[in-house]
Order: structure tokens, then sequence, then C-alpha cells
């Protein structure tokens, strides 16, 4: 077994949900931001189907350090591994069929104190795996967006579905995320309409489990790094803001539902049974560790940088369409999936 039971438990459960993924069989497949979560995921279960199910899968993971991928994988023949920065235009002379482009910024520090780099990973970023995608006469390309795009909500409904759009101040650095991704989002559209190019988006929430950057800023990564650190977790705020959060594993599920099924170009893909408040949410994790005897601490007037409780407080998503029209049913609660994500943090310390 090349995985550890937790992630290979995720890989099948992700093949064995969309029919063994055999229309990937033979093809090439180039994944970009190879190395975070969402595009390791990918990765790795391409790995699998050559490994377990013999795929014949030519893997191309797109990475800016090398080093990111374990070394064992690195030396397997049917790895072809780029090494650049996706801000520059993509070099490979091979045929490629399927681009997976999950290369982003995911850390909100990072959003906020780097927006130019924020916006050129997405802008500049998409445009070179369009373009690439294009030249290279891809069949399907499949873009990660977020929920981010729909920024606050403007009238009063609860949830946001694909359709609707939300107010985003533009003149607020920290919001070169969600604008940049909101600009991809219309070159997936362009690149459609006037080439005729295969575009796919899916807009995701909170996305969790192994493999994650723990120091990535988020508030759960946060909680999570507390709660390891057998520390107590402190909140800076009252909790009310709400949350939508979903395991990885039924994420990538769903984005191989979208990329592979899918007639429409534009899906939300959230597990809307897993919508808590973050006070919630830090009693979850709390509960789930009981013998590190971690308490929940408010400390509202103290602001600490890497925090965001106030941005789209009301920004819920809702995957109804999804659901209805390719029959995703995301299996993990926010008990069971913190828990796979805590089991696997424990293992690799």
């Amino acid at each position: 077994m090349i995985f550890n039971k937790i992630i290979d438990e995720d890989l099948t459960q992700i093949i064995e949900e969309n029919d063994g993924l055999k229309e990937l069989y033979g093809q090439t497949v180039l994944v970009t931001g190879a190395s975070g979560l969402i595009g390791n995921y990918f990765l790795n279960t391409l790995i699998k189907l050559n490994e377990d199910y013999n795929g014949n899968i030519q893997i191309i993971p797109l990475i800016r350090n090398l080093n990111k991928l374990d070394n064992e994988i690195v030396k397997k023949e049917y790895i072809d591994p780029i090494i650049q920065d996706i801000i520059k235009p993509i070099e490979y002379g091979g045929n490629v069929d399927y681009i997976i482009h999950t290369a982003s910024p995911a850390s909100p520090p990072l959003m906020r104190e780097k927006p130019v780099e924020t916006n050129f990973a997405n802008t500049l970023g998409t445009a070179n795996a369009l373009t690439f995608a294009k030249e290279h006469n891809a069949k399907k390309f499949l873009f990660i967006s977020s929920r981010e795009i729909y920024g606050q909500n403007i009238s009063n409904q609860k949830y946001f579905k694909e359709e609707d759009i939300g107010l985003i101040n533009q003149l607020i650095p920290r919001n070169s995320y969600a604008e940049s991704k909101k600009a991809a989002e219309n070159m997936c559209l362009g690149f459609n309409e006037e080439y005729g190019l295969d575009t796919k988006i899916v807009r995701l929430g909170q996305t969790f489990g192994p493999g994650m950057n723990i120091d990535g800023g988020m508030v759960h990564t946060e909680f999570l790094k507390m709660l390891l650190n057998n520390e107590d977790i402190v909140l800076l705020s009252d909790g009310s803001s709400l949350r939508t959060y979903t395991y990885i594993s039924d994420a990538v599920s769903a984005m191989f539902k979208i990329i592979l099924e899918s007639e429409d170009i534009v899906y939300n893909a959230v597990n809307n049974k897993n919508e808590v408040s973050i006070k919630e949410l830090a009693e979850t994790l709390i509960d789930l560790c009981p013998e590190k005897q971690t308490k929940l601490v408010f400390n509202i007037e103290e602001e600490k940088e890497g925090y965001d409780y106030k941005t789209f407080k009301f920004c819920l998503i809702s995957s109804e369409k999804i659901r209805e029209e390719l029959n995703w049913n995301p299996k993990y609660s926010i008990e069971e999936g913190f828990k796979r994500t805590i089991d696997f943090l424990k293992l690799t310390e």
C-alpha cells in the first residue's frame, strides 16, 4: 500500500463513487498545484488508479518545489512533473487530455499580506492554464473556485445558488482573492464560448482533511493547531459566524463527477449538512479530543492576524444543483471528517 490507511480509504471512496473513473484510463492528466490539499488528493487518486486498477494514466503534476512530493512517487515511470510557477506560461511538449487546475493561494494571512501575488496566481495562473489547455486540445478543464466569489449577501436569502451574485468591495486589498477568482471564472467561460474548450467550474467552501497545511491561518487549522499543542482554543469573536465544512474525499468525489459527468459549467460543492458556527466547530473539536482537556476561551477584544471572522459572514452556498443533477451525496459529517483528520495528524506527528 502506497498510502496510509486513512488516505487509502478516502481514495477508494472517490474511485468507487465515480464508477471506477474508467474514463481516465489511458489518458494524460495535468494537475496544477499538485502539492496542495486538493491537488494532492487528485494526484493520489490517479496514482491509486494506476497502482491498484491498472489505469495506465500518464500523470503530470505541476509544482514549484519538487521536494514537496514524495520521492517514491516522483520516481514512478508514469509521473512526468513540470517544475515551475503557474504565473509563467506552462512549458510541456506532450499530449494532455484533462487539466485539473487547483493552483491557488489558500492561506488568509497570505491573501492579506500578498494581495498582488494572490491576484497574479489566480488571474495570470488561470490564463496560462487555459491557454495551455487550448493549445494542447485538452478534452476537459476543471477550475477550482471558491464560495468567496459570491461576496456579501445583499438580499435576505440564506443560500447562494450558482446564478446568484453578492457584493464584493474591490477596494479592499484582501479581496484580491475573491476578485481574481471571479476574473478566472470569467476566463473559463470565455475560453468555452470563444474557443470551444470544455471548461468546468466548481465553487468550494471550507474543505479540510489529511494533508492540509496546519499553518495555513484558516480558522479550523488554527483551532486544530491549538488543540494538538494542548492549548486552549481562543475565539476572537462571539463565534456566531457560520461556515460549511466539507471533508476532502467528498469534495474530490464531487469534482470528478463535475469534470466527467456534468452538462453545465458551474457547480457549488459543499456539504450543506455540515453548517456550523465557529463556536460550534471549536466545541466539536474539543469533544473529539477529551484527553487534551482543552477549554474554549473568548478573547473578543484582541485581534490576531490571520483570523478573518467577519469576511462574508453570511456567505452560505447551496449544493442542491450537484446533488440533483449528479447524484452527489457527501459521506462524512463534521465529527467523522475531523476525527479522520486528527487521527492522520497524530500519525504524522
